[in-house]
């Protein structure tokens, strides 16, 4: 009989894996009075068979009419760990303290929290003690973020910080065979997989897309905590719908309004352009001067465009001005295959520009990086990803300023907001 013990709190289809004789085990339909049971959303699609089957979460793997969802409700046992693993030597500020002590404190009554905290606030650090109760309870823990390259940013932090705690780390680019983590860490598609597995959720960047208004990853959030389970969101733009909950005392909400360096938030820069940014394979000049002070000045650039059609485009006309055609530069965005490379390199040094899409626009950090946002107009750039995209700069403690460039043709609500928002969050 195969040990089962790696998928305790797991859910999975019985077309793939049915152990449903075996203790411990749960069998429910995977799809009832016209709704899928793993993600939430109404079941419409119908096989050549006429069976229904569910669209939204077909991704982690297809559910049809007649299905069973199998899930491990088996109690785990995790041994005693000094100081709950936690190893870090480092010290938080009184204000990330505060934090960290009412986080602790929410975990052991059991009250859902907000953290509405600035970019580069320190929230991961302000995780490390709640963490470390949780798993000083021989409780397991749980931190999921919409974006993959969020969880390649964290998942090496918190293993520097409980260097003694196996951490799982999944999403969809890497595979791994589900172990038995007291800590794992994830992408928020991945919380389909599990089922009152956690004690404690974090709910990292819980404004950020594909997360935000995704009632199907909202689900999945729900069923992966115990009943008598916690959850945290961590973000720094709070959507309407968390900060409606904390206004009736459905969450409770904690603010820090300060960097950890205690350095304000690098306001933008907005500049007005009449002509197109690029035209015939030229970059307008007034865009160019920026992108050359910034290199010049030896800062490593994030060029933001809004589609990434844009981006071949733009690297082909930078490539054409001598006095840049030497700079180590890429592009990079959601579907390249290189993505994670490509990123690790800007980070490491070794290209000195990056033209992106909004897919870097939260969650990394990268050292003395500066920041041009060209048509930050488009409709894309809503005023919270404006706000993101601003909070990549200036986060070092030995660099809490930089240049975050506004370059639009019409200055629209979003950034008006956007950069009103900073300065509100400054005072």
């Amino acid at each position: 009989m195969e040990n089962l013990s790696n998928l305790a709190g797991r859910q999975w289809i019985s077309s793939h894996k049915d152990f449903s004789i075996i203790a411990g085990l749960t069998k429910t339909s995977a799809i009832s009075a016209g709704h899928c049971n793993r993600c939430g959303a109404k079941v419409y699609a119908h096989l050549p068979n006429k069976k229904r089957y569910c669209r939204e979460c077909i991704g982690i793997g297809r559910i049809v009419e007649g299905d069973f969802l199998i899930r491990y409700q088996n109690e785990v046992s995790f041994p005693t760990r000094k100081n709950g693993g936690l190893t870090w030597a480092g010290k938080l500020t009184g204000a990330q303290a505060k934090i960290a002590h009412n986080l602790v404190t929410n975990f052991r009554s059991k009250q859902d929290t907000l953290v509405h905290a600035v970019t580069g606030a320190g929230k991961t650090e302000m995780l490390f003690p709640v963490i470390a109760e949780c798993i000083a309870q021989k409780k397991r823990c749980c931190i999921a973020t919409p974006r993959i390259d969020v969880v390649n940013e964290l998942f090496p932090r918190f293993q520097a910080a409980f260097s003694e705690i196996e951490i799982g780390k999944y999403h969809g680019q890497e595979f791994k065979q589900p172990g038995l983590e007291q800590l794992t860490i994830c992408t928020t598609h991945q919380l389909l997989k599990f089922y009152h597995a956690f004690a404690l959720l974090v709910i990292d960047e819980a404004d950020s897309f594909p997360y935000v208004e995704n009632p199907q990853l909202h689900f999945a959030a729900k069923n992966a905590v115990k009943n008598n389970g916690m959850r945290v969101y961590l973000t720094a733009t709070p959507t309407a719908d968390l900060l409606s909950e904390a206004k009736a005392g459905k969450i409770d909400i904690l603010r820090l309004n300060r960097r950890f360096h205690g350095g304000l938030l690098p306001v933008p820069r907005e500049q007005l352009f009449l002509k197109p940014f690029l035209a015939h394979g030229k970059i307008h000049p007034k865009l160019l001067k920026a992108i050359i002070i910034a290199l010049k000045k030896g800062h490593p650039l994030l060029l933001f465009v809004p589609r990434i059609d844009q981006i071949p485009d733009y690297i082909a006309a930078l490539k054409k001005v001598k006095i840049i055609n030497q700079v180590k530069m890429a592009g990079v965005w959601a579907q390249d295959k290189n993505r994670l490379r490509k990123v690790q390199m800007f980070r490491d040094g070794e290209l000195q520009l990056l033209v992106t899409t909004t897919i870097l626009e939260r969650g990394v950090t990268f050292k003395h990086v500066w920041v041009i946002i060209v048509q930050a107009d488009d409709q894309i750039y809503t005023a919270a990803s404006l706000v993101q995209i601003a909070g990549r700069v200036g986060r070092a403690q030995d660099d809490t300023t930089g240049l975050v460039l506004f370059c639009y043709r019409k200055y629209t609500k979003n950034i008006r907001e956007a950069k009103n928002q900073i300065e509100a969050m400054n005072k």
